[in-house]
Parts: C-alpha cells; sequence; structure tokens
C-alpha cells in the first residue's frame, strides 16, 4: 500500500501560505477494521488504500501551507447496515471527530458522518453531532443505494442544515447500477464525475437550493461534470415541457450557487471549465489527501494559482476567506500572526487521534 501520509518526495515550492483544504479524507483504524468486520474489504475496489495518521496529515498541511483542514470519513457509514448499527458506527465516527478537532486546535474541522438512510436516526445524529459535538458541516456521498443527495425524502435534514447554515460536502461514490461494465478501471476514474451531475440533477429539478436557499452545498472535484453539463441539465424543458416546471427560472444560475473545490482540477481543460463556470467566491481549496498523492496535489495547487486567472482578491477568496465564511470555527483569530498560522508549525501537541 501507498504511503502517501508523509511524502517527502514532494516539491519544495508550494502555492499556498494560509490555505483550507475542505477536501481531506481521514482513515481512523477503528473505521477501516470496523469496515473490514462487515464485510467491506476495501473503501473503494480498484484503488490503493493509502496510510493515514493525523501527524502525517499536519505534516502535509505545513508542507502546502495549509493552516487548516476539515476533514471527512470517507465513504462513511454503509447503507447496508440495520438502524441501530449504523446510529452506533456514525455516532463513533463522529465521536472520533470531534477529539481530532479538540486535539489540534486551529487546524482541524470537520464534516460528520449520517446513518441513511434511515432518515429519523441521520436527523437524530445530525443534531447530535452539529448541536452538541460542534462538528462544522456533514459529510455525504452521492448515493446511498441509488438514494441521491437532492431526493425530497432528504428535505428534513435539507431543511435542518440551512437553519443553522451548516455545509454540506457531497462527495461521489461508486453507482448503484449492476452489470455495468467496469472496463477494468475503478469507478473513481470516470464515474464519480458523472455522480456529482447526477446530484446536481436531483437538486436542481427539485429546486432544492431554491426552497431552502440558506443551505450551502460543496460539491468536490471542480464540481464534478458539473461545469461542462450545466447548460444541458437546462435543456429539459426544451425536449419535455413538463420539466419546464422542475426548472427554477434560471437553472445555470441556480447551479452557479453551488460550492465547488479544486482537487483534480488542476488541468488546462478541467480548469478551464471550473474557472467558467463557477463565481469567485463559490471555489474553495481542497486537496483528496490521502487518496491523491502529494506531488499531484501540489502540482494541481500550483496549477490553479499559475494558470486560473485569479486576481489577488479572488486568490484570497479561494485560498482561505470563502471557506472561512462557511466554517465560522477557522476564522482567524485578532491575534494571530500576519501568516494566518494558529499555533506555529501546528504539528504537534495534540495526541495523534
Amino acid at each position: 500500500m501507498p504511503d502517501t501520509s508523509d511524502d517527502m518526495h514532494a516539491p519544495a515550492a508550494r502555492p499556498w501560505s494560509r490555505a483550507i483544504d475542505v477536501h481531506h479524507h481521514i482513515l481512523p483504524e477503528f473505521y477501516l477494521d470496523e469496515l473490514a468486520r462487515l464485510g467491506v474489504a476495501t473503501i473503494l475496489p480498484g484503488v490503493d488504500r493509502p496510510t493515514w495518521s493525523a501527524h502525517g496529515s499536519l505534516a502535509m498541511m505545513d508542507r502546502h501551507g495549509i493552516r487548516a483542514a476539515v476533514v471527512s470519513v470517507w465513504p462513511g457509514v454503509p447503507a447496508t447496515l440495520e438502524p441501530k448499527p449504523a446510529a452506533r458506527f456514525a455516532r463513533r465516527v463522529n465521536d472520533h471527530l470531534a477529539e481530532l478537532v479538540a486535539a489540534h486546535p486551529g487546524r482541524f474541522g470537520a464534516f460528520a458522518t449520517l446513518p441513511f438512510p434511515h432518515m429519523d436516526l441521520v436527523l437524530d445524529e445530525f443534531e447530535y453531532a452539529v448541536d452538541a459535538l460542534g462538528l462544522d458541516g456533514v459529510g455525504l456521498v452521492s448515493n446511498y443505494g441509488g438514494l441521491y443527495v437532492g431526493d425530497r425524502s432528504m428535505d428534513p435534514l435539507f431543511a435542518a442544515a440551512a437553519h443553522r447554515r451548516t455545509p454540506l460536502f457531497v462527495h461521489p461514490t461508486v453507482p448503484p447500477s449492476t452489470g455495468q461494465p467496469d472496463f477494468g478501471l475503478p469507478a473513481s476514474l470516470y464515474e464519480f464525475p458523472f455522480e456529482s451531475v447526477r446530484v446536481a440533477a436531483r437538486l436542481l429539478y427539485n429546486q432544492t437550493l431554491e426552497r431552502y436557499p440558506e443551505l450551502p452545498v460543496i460539491l468536490p472535484h471542480g464540481g464534478g461534470g458539473v461545469p461542462f453539463y450545466a447548460g444541458r441539465l437546462a435543456c429539459g424543458g426544451l425536449i419535455s415541457a413538463p420539466l419546464a416546471d422542475r426548472l427554477p427560472e434560471d437553472p445555470v444560475g441556480s447551479l452557479q450557487r453551488l460550492y465547488v473545490d479544486i482537487a483534480m482540477a488542476g488541468d488546462p481543460h478541467a480548469l478551464a471549465a471550473l474557472r467558467s463556470f463557477a463565481p469567485a467566491d463559490r471555489i474553495l481549496v481542497g486537496s483528496d489527501f490521502p487518496l491523491m498523492p502529494e506531488h499531484y496535489i501540489l502540482d494541481t495547487g500550483q496549477q490553479v494559482v499559475d494558470q486560473g486567472g485569479f486576481s489577488a482578491e479572488e486568490r484570497g477568496r479561494l485560498e482561505h476567506a470563502n471557506a472561512e465564511a462557511l466554517f465560522p470555527r477557522l476564522r482567524p483569530r485578532r491575534d494571530e500572526s500576519g501568516n494566518g498560522s494558529r499555533n506555529g508549525n501546528g504539528n504537534g501537541n495534540g495526541k495523534d487521534v
């Protein structure tokens, strides 16, 4: 298994000075052990599993100029679990996330995990994770056994999150279809961008963002395929008259309210689509660490900075201001030094949770 958690082969140059990384995975041993006990052999078939530690994340962050990361446990609680085991598993994950945040003040925020598809338990755990533990948002996957984010059965969660302005980070996962040829390739390589398009279509045609205007939704990987497909998604009324009634007045403008991160979006083609589609106040730093290696993450960040056409003011939004608006815990204190770091190099007096 490749060890990307402390990649000392990363280039010396770094694209950021005080970034907030909103796409940062953690893989605690207890979580992987529990998945194995449940018969889940790997979090993603066909993809090497990296090693992870809190120390490795902090060291990577310091090498990249990232002062804070909002972490998530992906893919969270398997949707196949019965209600009580699902609730217990989610509670253990969220308690662990809260311990990690407390052990490293100013360096970590966290997205809670919820026990889908059990909606009553989802709402109970949301209130516990956000109101009692103080976690910073909710980490969702694009679908739970075919139940896609944006489905109206999720409206109670959207209402609760919108009331608190709690960000939802919607990471793609394997689609629910069976018998689909995979070409001997992992689904993350080509299916994940389409999963984000499916989420966007669900949100758009259910007018979720119009019904819950205070709901922040983040799509990673530059929004996946959404920048390319946004105009096409808006064409429903042209090919089926009843679909026009399901669309908001400005379909593309609705999709442009989504937040996106830059993970895996630094190549010229993806970056051009991202910059054409997403307003500067909706773009966030994301690394996809440790599932992507450091040298790739650094190159992506450098490409975005060098080729993204950001003004100095827009770069400040990208690097930290947009995330600070979403995650109050990570706003700099008045007594911080000019480099934005809350506690020096941050790698170390807390326990390695």
